[in-house]
């Protein structure tokens, strides 16, 4: 039988072994793991190390609250979006997009993202704002203005659709239907979603 000193030593050896920018890559690793599994309201500090098979001290070091630990966590696990899709109509691009941003969603980081939204009170997700607006809202808001542009150019988008509300139209579907539908967005719901809201949309008048 294994005894719980002898595991406690494995435990302090491999941290030993690991240090700097690996360590901390192992233990925003485990945060996110934790995140995607017991959510925001089950993450612990204790299990973040666990799961990084390093000591709590470890992490407190690094990052002194599970706030601080969690925001560096999503910043780092987050998905980076290139350029926009480019296939040559507007349709086929907003498709290729909220493909793209579905993966993400679904994705370990995504799942994540999600706990910490969905569970946080109005003070905690105020820390996480700057996080998700530049890490996920921004870019998506740029792509999809991108698309929209390039198909005003092309002529086949009315000349004012690049605005607020309608870049904003996606993005609030995706959520509303994602927390309050429990929506899993297959790709036929997305081309639904584009066929039924966005082409009419941005349709130019009289065409």
């Amino acid at each position: 039988m294994v005894t719980s000193s002898w595991a406690a030593a494995r435990t302090q050896a491999a941290a030993s072994r690991r240090r700097g920018a690996v360590l901390e890559r192992a233990i925003l690793d485990a945060a996110l793991e934790q995140l995607s599994t017991v959510g925001w309201n089950g993450l612990t500090m204790e299990g973040v190390a666990a799961g990084a098979q390093t000591g709590k001290a470890a992490v407190y070091r690094r990052w002194p609250s599970k706030e601080d630990l969690v925001a560096d966590a999503l910043r780092a696990g987050l998905p980076r979006f290139d350029a926009a899709p480019d296939l040559g109509g507007v349709r086929e691009d907003l498709l290729a997009l909220c493909r793209r941003a579905r993966d993400a969603m679904f994705s370990r980081p995504g799942v994540a993202l999600r706990s910490v939204i969905h569970e946080c009170d109005t003070t905690q997700a105020e820390r996480f704002h700057a996080v998700i607006v530049e890490g996920v809202v921004e870019p998506t808001v740029q792509m999809l203005r991108e698309v929209v542009e390039r198909g005003i150019e092309r002529g086949d988008v009315r000349p004012d659709a690049a605005n607020g509300y309608v870049l904003d139209a996606i993005p609030a579907m995706m959520m509303y239907r994602s927390k309050m539908c429990g929506s899993e967005w297959g790709d036929a719901d997305l081309e639904e979603m584009i066929d039924q809201l966005m082409v009419p949309l941005l349709r130019p008048s009289g065409s």
